[in-house]
């Protein structure tokens, strides 16, 4: 009985613990819409989360500037406010000035 309790112990361990081999990468460079440098990230999660409010003095990033694949992978258009930071993009309501969307814009 008691190496059937150890064996699910060593099972339930075994499923909680993270592949060796799993590791996230954020795309620190782009050029013509491809990624060209990237970086090892510990999987944390953005910094910011929809509804953080940037403001309307912030330095937003320019609507010209973004990668032409992510523009029309994510019907991003001219009208919203945008923030491209370590690899996420977040896209701003103008009236709000709050972030509606997050996007992981390194593929996994």
């Amino acid at each position: 009985m008691s190496k059937f309790i150890l064996a699910i112990a060593g099972a339930a361990v075994a499923l909680t613990a993270a592949p060796g081999g799993a590791r996230t990468y954020v795309c620190t460079h782009w050029h013509d819409g491809v990624c060209i440098s990237a970086h090892h990230v510990k999987g944390t999660p953005p910094p910011f989360a929809t509804g953080y409010v940037f403001g309307q003095s912030y330095a937003y990033t320019p609507y010209s500037a973004l990668p032409r694949p992510l523009v029309s992978y994510y019907n991003l258009d001219a009208n919203s406010r945008y923030v491209y930071s370590n690899g996420y993009l977040y896209v701003v309501d103008p009236t709000t000035w709050a972030v509606t969307r997050v996007i992981d814009t390194f593929p996994h």
